[in-house]
């Protein structure tokens, strides 16, 4: 069984970091400087930073440092910032077009983008899609069947139980995503399913959540989170469910 985000999104915070995860978008923000190891995520990721500047490195050498950062799929990489930051992910399929690199974000696009981001409260999906628009572009045209498809992913207990809702054959839906994504279904799979155990970690521990997502287990929620987020469920729960330090 896979628990979906309930209602239109699901809000965790203390007072400093939140969670907030959506079908379309995952939100993630700390109060200070921040450091992830290499990882590759199936979906755009956009950092904004309230303070500072963040920079990603690609194969050990620096890419972008700057108050934001456009990063693409697939891309192997870390990032940091030097302070406060958001970081907001669109999955893959609802932008339209592969950019091969990293892009600069300068302060006013930031901070044009940042407004539509409200602390202490759940923001509007179509609120935030729409500030990311002039960054990301449009969504794009899909095959119905695909679009489908990937509507009932984060529901979905095997590929080919999905590709039978949709009407199409495993083998030619698995076709349809590389063909019009360019990522396998099964890395998209994996990431619906993090994301929503991700979403569950402020209110449960790892292993309840993995089990919700439908995940095998917490060892195998940890090591999906590595490869796709560069860093563990256990260092994400804490920063949503324990208060910040007070020096």
């Amino acid at each position: 069984m896979i628990l979906p985000p309930a209602g239109p999104g699901r809000l965790v915070r203390n007072d400093g970091a939140q969670l907030w995860t959506a079908p379309a978008l995952a939100v993630f923000t700390e109060p200070g400087p921040a450091r992830v190891d290499t990882h590759t995520h199936p979906a755009w990721k956009v950092v904004l930073c309230l303070e500072g500047h963040a920079e990603v490195h690609v194969d050990g050498r620096l890419r972008a440092r700057s108050a934001g950062v456009v990063v693409p799929p697939q891309l192997s990489h870390t990032c940091s910032t030097s302070g406060p930051y958001v970081a907001v992910f669109v999955d893959s399929w609802r932008v339209a077009g592969r950019a091969a690199g990293v892009r600069e974000l300068d302060t006013r696009a930031t901070t044009r983008i940042l407004r539509h981001l409200p602390a202490g409260r759940s923001p509007d999906p179509a609120e935030v899609r729409a500030a990311l628009d002039p960054v990301l572009g449009p969504a794009p045209a899909l095959d119905p069947r695909l679009h489908h498809a990937l509507e009932l992913l984060p529901r979905a207990d095997s590929v080919d139980g999905l590709a039978a809702r949709a009407g199409v054959s495993p083998s030619h839906l698995r076709t349809l995503t590389r063909e019009a994504i360019g990522i396998p279904l099964v890395r998209l799979r994996q990431w619906v399913r993090v994301r929503s155990a991700i979403s569950a970690l402020g209110h449960t521990g790892p292993a309840e959540a993995a089990h919700h997502a439908g995940l095998t287990d917490q060892s195998h929620l940890t090591r999906l989170s590595r490869t796709l987020l560069g860093r563990t469920p256990g260092s994400i729960r804490a920063a949503v469910s324990s208060p910040p330090s007070r020096h």
